[in-house]
């Protein structure tokens, strides 16, 4: 039996992200809709989660001794890692200590705020199919990396990404010789974290690409149960995801291999430090797919961009499942009806902007925004998403992208 405190009462159940995005502030919502007090913790002031949170606090997450000051203050049941640059070890002490349960575990968190580290996990641990790769420490590694003879480079095209990076940050295709250095500086400018490291990908020639988003729950007999959604399609530009939609038509094949790869790396990152089964939450895996063959791409232990689709498609979004599943509450992964989401970008370098035609973007048939709040715009940052359900997926694709196409950020 799952037992829930009051808000600010000294039997509150108290919950800190790490982390306050979009992202992590739909899941704050989710949380005080259960009746958790929440504390959001991010970089900068005024971020989008802690205008909703009960709390909010700013630190630099990756520096150990910040965090450890912080987690001991407010001791909170759970810590949810919402982004990657955190001092993953100091979590890892202090899950061990029992200061402190991290969500899915620290050892997640620590292996994949860095894609060296899921990485190795998936091809080398696990044996699952991915796209060749290496990982360079300088320019003159990358272009040897890409060159070497007998088959062994990695060759053109291909992808170079910073080992930790979000949203694409970073990440660019090099398509010959003449793009390398200029990758590499990409990469170097786009790091969450200057590592001085790189991974290059070989170019894999696929139908699309989908994210399977996966949940670890509590079971009706207590027993970790894994729960799939529907697989969610989506287009990335420069690695940086623009829209989505749910649910993506697959080959039956090529769907249970997916779920079958994202199976196993959830149940691999659910161990915890003692080795038992134990991380709980969602998981955003990124899978290539061609006919019925499926590649491992990357994995976020957290709600995914490209799965804010789920807000107008499925019966509990990504950020209530994994409210749920943290709690140890029973989740429902099941489709409402199909839909699709389009970003909308800021479009200007200012602080404070003004959205306008948000009256004519909810006009379009079965829309709804989300403006995420976020207190500085850059030209091509996150600013809002727009959905839209349909009765099917074309619809719905083509109303999300009107909607958001009718909203225009400025300065003022």
């Amino acid at each position: 039996m799952t037992t829930l405190g009051t808000p600010l009462s000294p039997h509150a159940t108290k919950v800190m992200l790490l982390g306050s995005g979009e992202l992590g502030k739909e899941v704050l919502i989710a949380l005080q809709r259960l009746g958790v007090e929440t504390i959001a913790v991010d970089r900068y002031d005024n971020a989008p989660g802690q205008q909703v949170a009960h709390h909010a606090r700013t630190i630099t997450m990756s520096d150990p001794a910040q965090l450890k000051a912080l987690i001991e203050t407010e001791r909170p049941h759970l810590v949810v890692p919402e982004i990657e640059a955190i001092a993953t070890p100091m979590l890892e002490e202090l899950e061990a200590a029992g200061t402190v349960r991290v969500i899915p575990t620290a050892r997640a968190a620590r292996l994949t705020m860095d894609r060296e580290g899921i990485r190795v996990l998936a091809a080398e641990t696990l044996g699952l199919p991915t796209s060749p790769y290496k990982f360079c420490n300088s320019l003159e590694e990358l272009q040897a990396a890409i060159d070497a003879g007998n088959g062994k480079g990695v060759g053109y095209p291909c992808i170079v990404k910073p080992v930790m990076s979000s949203s694409g940050k970073g990440q660019s295709k090099i398509d010959g010789p003449a793009d390398v250095a200029k990758a590499w500086d990409y990469a170097m400018a786009g790091g969450r974290v200057s590592h001085g490291r790189v991974i290059v990908e070989g170019f894999i020639d696929f139908d699309y690409e989908i994210t399977q988003l996966t949940v670890r729950s509590v079971g009706a007999d207590g027993q970790i149960v894994t729960h799939f959604c529907d697989p969610i399609g989506h287009v990335q530009v420069s690695g940086d995801y623009v829209e989505s939609w749910q649910p993506h038509p697959m080959h039956p094949t090529a769907l249970e291999k997916s779920r079958q790869i994202a199976k196993a790396v959830t149940d691999n990152l659910g161990e915890g430090f003692d080795g038992k089964p134990s991380g709980l939450g969602l998981f955003g895996v990124e899978l290539f797919v061609k006919g019925d063959q499926v590649w491992f791409s990357e994995v976020s232990p957290r709600p995914h961009d490209t799965g804010l689709v789920t807000l107008c498609t499925q019966h509990q979004s990504e950020f209530e499942l994994h409210a749920r599943a943290i709690l140890g509450l029973p989740v429902d992964t099941s489709l409402r009806n199909p839909g699709a989401s389009a970003v909308i970008y800021g479009g200007v370098e200012a602080q404070g902007i003004v959205f306008d035609g948000v009256d004519e973007a909810l006009a379009v048939p079965g829309t709804d925004l989300r403006l995420f709040g976020k207190p500085e715009s850059f030209a091509r940052r996150r600013m809002g998403v727009a959905l839209a359900r349909a009765a099917d997926v074309d619809t719905a694709r083509s109303n999300a992208k009107l909607a958001a196409s009718k909203v225009r950020p400025r300065s003022v």
